[in-house]
């Protein structure tokens, strides 16, 4: 007689929970903002820690041990963001180019090509002054064939580069610019321009100044400029 009671209670226990089962758990949205927030807060710190050690010591000479300890989070949180030191480093170096190629991406025919080229080669000069770090990783990346990276250059830059080629052609086209190369145009900005952030202790070592004096910043910008620029005015 105890063992059918025992059994009906354990029935109706059961279809209790059968009947209640557990919901999720849900956020305010003030709540489930602020949580996003410290999400993507953590993940960002991750990527700088990342940046600084992969800029200085490369991919193969950096741990995930030594990642997270520099964005003061454990392994297996920097792993639950990132699944692995490669896919971490793709992530870095392909926001990177994101970063870098906005400002191409605003050339258009309707511009003043000096007033836009001149705009262009002050960006890109303001981003090796204030982002040395992305500049050398995104070197190192190249410089070793980019063997993660290739894709990337293969495919989205290639055709940003096909679109702003023919944009300098329809300069030319419409006798805003002299005739040039603009492949190669592009090339040299990018060239001299980011020579300040890889080159910057040799810069440095030469003149006794970097990009962070503003004096030798004017005094860079203009003579760049100058040499890019002036013997394409029409």
């Amino acid at each position: 007689m105890l063992a059918l009671r025992y059994k009906a209670v354990k029935k109706h226990t059961m279809s209790n929970k059968e009947m209640n089962p557990k919901t999720p758990r849900t956020f305010s949205p003030m709540a489930q903002k602020r949580r996003e927030q410290a999400l993507q807060e953590k993940r960002t710190r991750i990527m700088d820690a990342a940046l600084t050690l992969f800029s200085k010591n490369g991919v193969s000479g950096t741990s995930v041990e030594q990642i997270s300890e520099l964005a003061d989070v454990s392994k297996s949180n920097l792993l639950y963001y990132f699944k692995s030191k490669e896919g971490l480093y793709l992530d870095v170096i392909t926001h990177l180019l994101e970063v870098w190629l906005r400002p191409l991406q605003r050339f258009s025919p309707e511009q003043d090509p000096i007033e836009t080229l001149s705009e262009y080669i002050k960006i890109k000069l303001e981003m090796s002054r204030d982002n040395p770090a992305e500049s050398k990783l995104f070197c190192m990346e190249v410089v070793q064939g980019a063997p993660l990276l290739i894709k990337e250059l293969q495919t989205p830059l290639k055709n940003l580069l096909d679109d702003k080629s023919a944009v300098i052609n329809a300069w030319i086209a419409a006798g805003k610019l002299k005739p040039i190369a603009p492949y190669h145009l592009i090339f040299s900005i990018w060239a001299i321009t980011q020579h300040y952030a890889d080159f910057s202790v040799q810069i440095k070592a030469v003149t006794g100044k970097d990009l962070q004096d503003p004096v030798f910043f004017d005094e860079t910008l203009l003579t760049i400029t100058r040499i890019l620029l002036d013997g394409l005015k029409p």
